[in-house]
C-alpha cells in the first residue's frame, strides 16, 4: 500500500516546490484549472528565465510532443517545427507538426500569465520593464501577488514604479482575506488616485468584495466621479485657454489693419497660409543639408515667415488696397479675389495635398498636471501668442512708428495734418500685420494641417475675436480671442463643434446689438464720429 501510494504521488503534476523545468512540462497535460495554479507557481520562482516560456504560452508557440511528453517552444520552419528550449532559448531539434501538440489556453489563464510575467519582471534592474510588470499586475489583481508585491515595494526606489506597485497591492488586498481595515485603507488609496481607471477597479471589485464594504466602494466612486466632473471642467478651460491663443495668433495682425486702415482684408488668412508654407520649406532645407539644426527649424522660420509675409502685404497694399481707401465693399471684393489667387498660387507651387511640418522634439509629446493633460506644443503656443501681444503692444505704446498708428487710427485728417505721412503708416502696418499673421501661421503648422485651405479655418473667427473685443484694440482683441476660445470649447460637448460655433456667432450678434464698438471701444473724435 505505501509503494502504491508512493507511485500514486510521484505521478501527479509537478506542484510549486518542483523546479522550473518540471512545471513546464506539467503544462503539458494540464487542464485549464491546474495549468493556472502551475503558471502561478511560475511566477512566484522569481526566475528570469520563464519569462519566455510565458510569452510563448500566451502566444500560442508552446507544444508538447508526444513522443516523451516534453515542452517545448516552437516555430515554424516549413513542414516541421524548430524545438527551442523553454529555459536555455537553445535549439534542440526540428519536429514533424503531426507529432507535437499545441498547449492551449483561456481567458483566465491568460489573466494568469499576465500576473506571473509581473510577478517574474518585478525586480528586474530595468525601469520600463518594473513599470510594466506593475500595470500588468495591476490588471490581474489576486491575493497570491501580495507577498510578492510587498517584496518590490520594499526594494523599489523609483517613485512612479512605486505608485504603481502600491496601487496593484491595494487592487489585490480588496479581493484578499485581509481584515477589513486593511481594505478600506486600500479603498482609500484608489480614491486617492482618482480617474475613470480607478471607478473601473473598484466597480470590478463590488461582486467579490466584503458586503461590508459595499458602502465604502460606492463613496469612494461617488467622490472619484465627482473629481472627474471638476478636471472635466478645467480641462475644458485649458483647451478653451489653448483655442484663444491659436485665434488670438491669427486674428491679432488682423486687429491692427482694420482698426488704423478699416480694410476688411479677406486675404488675412492666406497670410497665416504663406507663414506655414515657410515652415515648410525651411524644414526641408534644413533636413536636406543641415539635419542637426532641425530643432531650430521654427526659430529659423519665424523671421523667414515676417518677411515673406509682410513682403506679400506691402505689396498688396501698394498694388490694390490705397487706391480703394474709404469703398469697404470694393476692398473686401478685392481681398476675397487676392485670397483665392495665392490660394490657387500655392496649389500649383506645392499641389492641393496636405504638407508634413514635424514638431521639434521640444514640442512633441505631453505631460500631466493633476488631473489635466498639457500638450507640450499648445503650451509652447500660447507662450509664444502672447509674446507677440506683448511685444506688438510695447511696439504701440513706446516707439515713435507705434505713435504714429494710434494717431492714424483715432483721427487721419488730424495726423495728416500734424505731419504724419498717413500713406507710409498705412503701408507699413498692413505690412506688419501680414508680418505678424505669417508668424502666426509658423505657430499653426505644429497643430494644424498644411494646406491651401490653412487660412479659411481661421479668417472668420479672427473677425469675430476683432469685432467681439473692440476694432484696433489689442486689449480687446486678448479678451476677445480667450473669451470665444473657453466658450466654443464649454458649448461643443453639448452641442457639438459646428452648432457650438453657430450659438458662439449668435451671441456675438446679441452682443454687438448692444455695445456696436465691442467691449473695448477706441477713443477720439474721428472714432466716435
Amino acid at each position: 500500500m505505501i509503494l502504491a501510494l508512493f507511485l500514486a504521488l510521484a505521478a501527479l503534476p509537478a506542484r510549486a516546490d518542483d523546479d522550473p523545468a518540471a512545471l513546464i512540462k506539467a503544462l503539458g497535460t494540464a487542464n485549464f484549472t491546474d495549468a493556472e495554479k502551475i503558471v502561478g507557481d511560475l511566477g512566484k520562482t522569481g526566475d528570469l528565465k520563464l519569462v519566455p516560456a510565458l510569452e510563448a504560452l500566451s502566444g500560442g508557440d508552446l507544444y508538447l510532443r508526444k513522443a516523451d511528453g516534453n515542452v517545448f517552444i516552437g516555430k515554424a520552419a516549413g513542414s516541421q517545427m524548430t524545438l527551442i528550449d523553454p529555459l536555455s532559448g537553445a535549439e534542440v531539434g526540428k519536429e514533424a507538426k503531426g507529432g507535437l501538440v499545441k498547449i492551449k489556453i483561456n481567458n483566465g489563464l491568460r489573466r494568469a500569465i499576465r500576473a506571473a510575467q509581473g510577478g517574474l519582471t518585478l525586480l528586474s534592474p530595468d525601469r520600463a520593464v518594473r513599470l510594466e510588470a506593475a500595470d500588468a499586475l495591476l490588471k490581474a489583481p489576486s491575493q497570491d501577488n501580495l507577498e510578492l508585491l510587498d517584496t518590490a515595494l520594499a526594494k523599489e526606489k523609483d517613485g512612479e514604479v512605486k505608485k504603481l506597485l502600491a496601487e496593484a497591492r491595494a487592487v489585490s488586498v480588496i479581493g484578499s482575506d485581509l481584515p477589513l481595515d486593511d481594505k478600506r485603507a486600500a479603498i482609500a488609496l484608489i480614491r486617492a488616485v482618482g480617474g475613470q481607471d480607478a471607478v473601473a477597479i473598484l466597480g470590478n471589485a463590488v461582486p467579490s468584495a466584503d458586503p461590508a464594504l459595499k458602502g465604502d466602494i460606492d463613496a469612494a466612486i461617488t467622490k472619484i466621479q465627482a473629481d472627474i466632473a471638476l478636471w472635466n471642467s478645467v480641462q475644458n478651460i485649458t483647451y478653451g485657454i489653448s483655442l484663444g491663443s491659436v485665434l488670438l495668433l491669427a486674428a491679432i495682425g488682423l486687429a491692427i489693419t482694420f482698426g488704423v486702415m478699416g480694410i476688411i482684408n479677406m486675404a488675412h488668412g492666406e497670410m497665416v497660409m504663406l507663414g506655414a508654407y515657410c515652415t515648410f520649406i525651411v524644414q526641408q532645407a534644413i533636413r536636406a543639408h543641415a539635419p542637426e539644426l532641425f530643432d531650430w527649424s521654427l526659430a529659423i522660420a519665424l523671421p523667414v515667415a515676417f518677411l515673406v509675409t509682410g513682403a506679400f502685404g506691402l505689396v498688396i497694399e501698394r498694388c490694390v488696397i490705397r487706391f480703394l481707401y474709404g469703398r469697404p465693399l470694393e476692398t473686401l471684393l478685392a481681398t476675397w479675389g487676392i485670397s483665392l489667387m495665392l490660394q490657387q498660387l500655392v496649389r500649383s507651387l506645392f499641389g492641393p495635398t496636405n504638407q508634413e511640418v514635424a514638431n521639434p522634439s521640444w514640442m512633441s509629446g505631453s505631460f500631466g498636471l493633476g488631473g489635466l493633460t498639457i500638450t507640450w506644443n499648445r503650451l509652447w503656443i500660447l507662450v509664444f501668442s502672447l509674446s507677440v501681444f506683448f511685444a506688438l503692444l510695447m511696439l504701440l505704446k513706446r516707439s515713435s512708428f507705434g505713435l504714429q498708428m494710434r494717431a492714424v487710427t483715432q483721427n487721419r485728417r488730424m495726423a495728416s495734418s500734424m505731419g504724419i505721412r498717413t500713406p507710409f503708416v498705412d503701408a507699413f502696418t498692413f505690412a506688419l500685420g501680414s508680418g505678424i499673421a505669417g508668424m502666426a501661421g509658423v505657430a499653426l503648422s505644429q497643430i494644424d494641417n498644411v494646406s491651401p485651405n490653412l487660412g479659411q479655418s481661421y479668417i472668420i473667427d479672427s473677425f469675430m475675436v476683432v469685432v467681439f473685443g473692440g476694432v484696433g484694440n489689442l486689449w480687446g482683441t486678448l479678451v476677445g480671442a480667450f473669451s470665444l476660445g473657453i466658450v466654443n470649447k464649454f458649448l461643443e460637448p453639448y452641442a457639438g463643434a459646428v452648432l457650438g460655433k453657430i450659438l458662439v456667432l449668435v451671441l456675438i450678434i446679441l452682443f454687438i446689438q448692444k455695445r456696436p464698438r465691442g467691449l473695448f471701444a477706441l477713443k477720439g473724435r474721428a472714432v466716435e464720429a
